[in-house]
């Protein structure tokens, strides 16, 4: 007989250097999706009496490339644990000479700019078919007010809104696609970000992205262009913030997640 999975209401996601999140007691949970192997375990403990599902996206030892990580089976996974509301933490590079490193921007957009990735539970495959959500409003915005106010509760910079161009990776952009970027009026960049959140809403999830910026792209102002030192240097240390912010977000959270807004629409394909 097969384990029965504990259960989670809120899953995060660990980016680039977030491998950890629980200090006290938490269970492993290894989980064979029908979409194959997530990242690596998930880890399932408690914050403010909330249940928590955490999974660093690129594995603990950081073993899966942007465009390698099976974003289908980690978001399956947290589904099959429960989850109804998803925060997704990830390092970005700024876009605008007024959004600095240590900002957090709380997108409202994404752009894409990868390919091959697996971005869709709807294929003939899936048995469910091919089905067409609306794209408009990718990200919840009601999880997002909650995260521009645990931002102001904590005193972080913090911007309300914002297009994140997502780039296939693991190269950083070339000087002409950075400045390409900001003619576009995008605000960051990244390589994660999607299919995460898209993927999130396709499973009828509440999904909210807290960018923290990490470098100013290659192609900004003055500024040197990005390196992975100086990106993992940033991101280890402002770590302690993403975690406070984490902590400040989760209680804010409503328990039933019945928001008004159109992220649960795709649960009716899932009987």
């Amino acid at each position: 007989m097969a384990k029965e999975l504990p259960q989670a209401e809120i899953g995060i996601f660990g980016g680039s250097g977030f491998y950890s999140l629980f200090e006290g007691d938490y269970e492993e949970v290894s989980i064979d999706t029908v979409w194959g192997q997530p990242s690596d375990v998930y880890t399932v403990g408690t914050i403010a009496g909330r249940k928590v599902a955490f999974l660093p996206r690129h594995g603990h030892n950081h073993t899966f490339a942007p465009g390698e990580v099976n974003f289908r089976a980690n978001l399956w996974g947290m589904k099959e644990l429960g989850v109804t509301q998803v925060i997704g933490p990830c390092s970005v590079g700024s876009l605008r000479l007024d959004v600095h490193p240590g900002d957090f921007v709380i997108c409202d957009q994404f752009v894409d700019r990868t390919n091959g990735r697996g971005d869709t539970f709807f294929t003939h495959a899936s048995g469910l078919g091919v089905q067409h959500l609306s794209g408009a409003e990718p990200y919840c915005p009601e999880m997002r007010k909650v995260a521009v106010e645990a931002c102001r509760r904590l005193g972080y910079p913090v911007h309300d809104g914002g297009t994140v161009v997502v780039i296939q990776g693991p190269r950083f952009s070339t000087t002409a696609e950075s400045e390409w970027f900001q003619k576009m009026g995008w605000d960051v960049v990244n390589m994660t970000a999607f299919p995460e959140g898209w993927l999130a809403r396709e499973l009828g999830m509440h999904y909210v992205n807290v960018s923290m910026v990490t470098d100013y792209d290659s192609g900004l102002g003055e500024h040197e262009p990005v390196t992975v030192e100086a990106v993992l240097a940033t991101f280890a240390e402002n770590i302690d913030k993403v975690k406070a912010l984490i902590a400040e977000m989760v209680p804010m959270l409503p328990a039933d997640a019945d928001y008004p807004c159109g992220c649960a629409e795709a649960r009716k394909f899932y009987k």
